[in-house]
């Protein structure tokens, strides 16, 4: 089962396992560097709650939902621009490559999300994909409406 299979399917299938396996590294990894590996104050750092927002998108990748994958793909870019800070600042050697690896499994859940997202609307045909604009532009009238 490889994501160069010629079936849709799998290869949405194949995105899908990624995201998810990537959004969980990134939570592993986020609580093991500052509670064990390399906080920022001895004995672990109040900084370990910067995962709890990846773990809200957890149960709607879980369930497939398309949503989901489309904000998890602009969440992401706070955790990866904190990957590189943190990753040329010059802290210990641990942190810094706690820090790339946090980046690197932030590029792999962008790219699995991205492509997900594409390979689910490319599957679901054109009637899908202006019923989804139809109710992007729906919610967005919704929202311009509430303002006062």
């Amino acid at each position: 089962m490889s994501f160069l299979s010629s079936d849709p399917a799998t290869r949405v299938a194949f995105t899908r396992r990624l995201a998810v396996a990537s959004l969980v590294g990134l939570i592993a990894v986020g609580l093991a560097w500052e509670l064990w590996l390399a906080p920022l104050r001895e004995g672990g750092s109040w900084w370990a709650i910067k995962v709890l927002p990846l773990a809200l998108p957890l149960a709607g990748l879980l369930k497939n939902r398309m949503y989901t994958y489309r904000w998890v793909s602009l969440l992401v870019w706070l955790y990866f621009t904190e990957g590189v800070v943190r990753a040329t600042s010059g802290e210990s050697g641990l942190s810094t490559l706690m820090a790339v690896l946090q980046t690197l499994l932030c590029i792999t859940l962008f790219v699995a999300c991205a492509l997900h997202v594409r390979l689910r609307l490319r599957a679901a045909g054109p009637e899908a994909v202006a019923a989804d604009v139809a109710a992007a532009n729906a919610a967005a009238e919704r929202a311009v409406a509430r303002e006062p």
